[in-house]
């Protein structure tokens, strides 16, 4: 059988070998900006066993890689905030359990600071928009069966929230804040931020 034989790669076949490119470039993007915002095109391509012209291929520039590994990143919470449930019981316990779930310090190490850094602090949170209208909903829920504090703006919230997050995130990157301690020190802040101020009856706060 000659080359020209030889039967050609169905599309199927070629798009699955595309995924497969693209998701080890991205999960070796991943290790990389966990170890150095600064982690280079090279670096990625060989950690991710491809040649530069398979990753260029699929991805321009650094910045792209990153930003679809920031997508997929939110894509994981987002699938974790469904595994939560958080239509279901107090809204209160709903909150304990998404931020039990791993993806915390496991999904965002490194890559917010790598993302903030080449993408920009705007385009990062404009990225987060759908986990925020998740949050949203919770905080109204929670704010509406009365455990939930309701003298302060809901998009106020959710600014704090966005930030304290990622500054917990920094602690531990840094070593100062251990990581066995890290979901239990956020659990209890935003629980604390979020608490009813004494006499607060039920509202339709916005």
């Amino acid at each position: 059988m000659t080359p020209t034989d030889r039967p050609r790669p169905t599309p199927t076949a070629r798009r699955a070998d595309a995924e497969r490119s693209i998701n080890a470039i991205l999960d070796a993007a991943a290790v990389g900006f966990g170890r150095s915002p600064d982690t280079t095109m090279a670096e990625i391509a060989r950690a991710a066993g491809v040649g530069r012209v398979t990753l260029y291929g699929h991805f321009n520039s650094r910045e792209a890689v990153l930003d679809a590994l920031l997508e997929r990143t939110l894509a994981e919470i987002d699938s974790a905030l469904d595994a939560a449930d958080p239509e279901t019981g107090p809204a209160a316990d709903a909150l304990v359990r998404f931020l039990a779930t791993p993806w915390l310090l496991d999904r965002f190490r490194g890559l917010y600071a790598a993302a903030v850094r080449h993408l920009g602090p705007d385009h990062v949170r404009s990225r987060h928009e759908p986990v925020f209208h998740r949050l949203e909903q919770l905080i109204s829920r929670g704010q509406h069966e009365g455990s939930f504090r309701t003298d302060l703006p809901r998009p106020w919230l959710i600014t704090t929230i966005y930030a304290l997050v990622h500054a917990l995130i920094s602690e531990v990157e840094e070593g100062n804040l251990p990581s066995g301690q890290a979901v239990d020190v956020l659990t209890r802040t935003l629980l604390g931020l979020l608490a009813p101020y004494p006499g607060q009856e039920r509202s339709d706060a916005g």
